[in-house]
């Protein structure tokens, strides 16, 4: 096998359609994820992850069938340790190797998982070349996203940064920044991911991790975020790979556009369309879904209201398309937690605008900022002495 050729193993879709099923609420979309899953099964002959998913209950157990992959998978990892068996016996190091990974793989296919960890472990120690040591950790991150281990994922995303960093070659500098981005994503920390995402753009090539045109749904939905409006234009809306895919991706097409033209009552709609279209159906977004759509919401208030010095509360419900209540009790919600920087009249149904000069902006920073590492300085005193 090429060190070049990058297997899609686990294969994370199936993860994607398991989760589906395991939702009630997208029983919209759940025929198509079983078809899928049990598709995928079959071709992988998937035997130890058939019988997770049955036992999760998203699919029937079907014994023949079980038994069928079970019988077909001792085979070919009883060819495999023969071959293993060989090379130990009269071949080299190369060979040594080339069996270890072949067998790592195997189990990782067929979605073994802890046989399929310490099988890729024993294959890095035991794999000379840099590209290939590189590959191997990247698979075992794979294989945490694949059954959502997180701790996996972190060490060998640690692990991968630190053999590329003595000398990993550009295709995969630029396959673990999307790597880190997916993890970072998950994490909720959309930022650091839509700088990673946005870079790794026009050279993606992680296809085993994540197709292509999702990965740019999840640039334009980190970008989207995480930048200004003039950003925003620059690195999402202007550029030609996100262009190329958004014709396939008409909700966040909406999304983008709205949101940059000041059109917030289509912008409104084209976010709601998206948390049940590419947000709530998601396993690494789901868990975000919430706190997405409120941030992407502050993001909108704050845009039209730095535009006014005040605006009556029936202007800003007819630009947003809601209620004028509907404004009301956000707008109270999000100024009495300090992310919007207005005050209601409510006898006049004005909202205000009263925006805090940088100066200030920048004292109150050094004093919340000095006042933590006083805090921080008397407890270490306490431990010291």
């Amino acid at each position: 096998m090429s060190e070049e050729t990058v297997l899609p193993i686990p294969n994370l879709a199936l993860a994607q359609h398991f989760f589906t099923l395991k939702q009630p609420k997208f029983d919209h979309l759940q025929e198509h994820a079983r078809h899928s899953l049990l598709a995928g099964i079959e071709a992988d002959k998937m035997a130890p992850y058939y019988r997770l998913v049955a036992s999760a209950g998203v699919l029937p157990l079907d014994e023949a069938l079980a038994a069928r992959m079970e019988e077909e998978n001792e085979e070919e990892l009883n060819k495999i340790e023969n071959r293993l068996n060989d090379a130990e016996e009269t071949e080299g190091e190369s060979e040594i190797s080339d069996a270890l990974r072949a067998k790592a793989n195997y189990l990782t296919r067929i979605g073994e998982k802890d046989k399929a960890v310490d099988a890729q472990k024993l294959a890095l120690e035991k794999t000379p070349g840099l590209g290939a040591r590189i590959d191997i950790t990247l698979t075992l991150v794979r294989i945490g996203f694949f059954f959502g281990d997180n701790q996996l994922v972190t060490e060998n995303l640690a692990k991968a940064e630190a053999l590329i960093e003595k000398g990993g070659d550009w295709d995969r500098r630029n396959r673990l920044k999307v790597y880190r981005g997916l993890h970072l994503l998950s994490i909720r920390q959309f930022k650091p991911a839509g700088e990673l995402f946005i870079d790794a753009l026009s050279t993606f090539t992680a296809t085993e991790l994540v197709p292509y045109n999702d990965f740019v749904a999840l640039t334009i939905i980190a970008g989207a975020l995480t930048l200004s409006r003039v950003d925003l234009k620059k690195k999402i809306i202007a550029s030609p790979e996100v262009n190329q895919a958004l014709p396939e991706l008409p909700v966040l097409a909406d999304l983008i556009k709205n949101l940059y033209e000041s059109h917030f009552d289509k912008f409104f709609v084209a976010l709601a369309t998206l948390e049940q279209t590419h947000l709530l159906p998601s396993r690494f977004l789901a868990p975000h879904t919430r706190y997405y759509v409120r941030e992407m919401r502050i993001l909108a208030y704050t845009q039209l209201l730095e535009s006014y010095r005040s605006l009556t509360l029936e202007s800003l419900s007819g630009a947003f398309g809601v209620t004028v209540d509907f404004v009301d009790n956000e707008l109270s919600r999000f100024i009495a937690s300090g992310r919007l920087h207005a005050s209601i009249d409510k006898v006049h149904g004005v909202v205000e605008t009263n925006r805090p000069s940088l100066k200030n902006q920048q004292c109150d920073t050094v004093v919340r900022k000095g006042d933590i590492l006083l805090n921080n300085v008397q407890r270490l005193s306490k431990v010291l002495y």
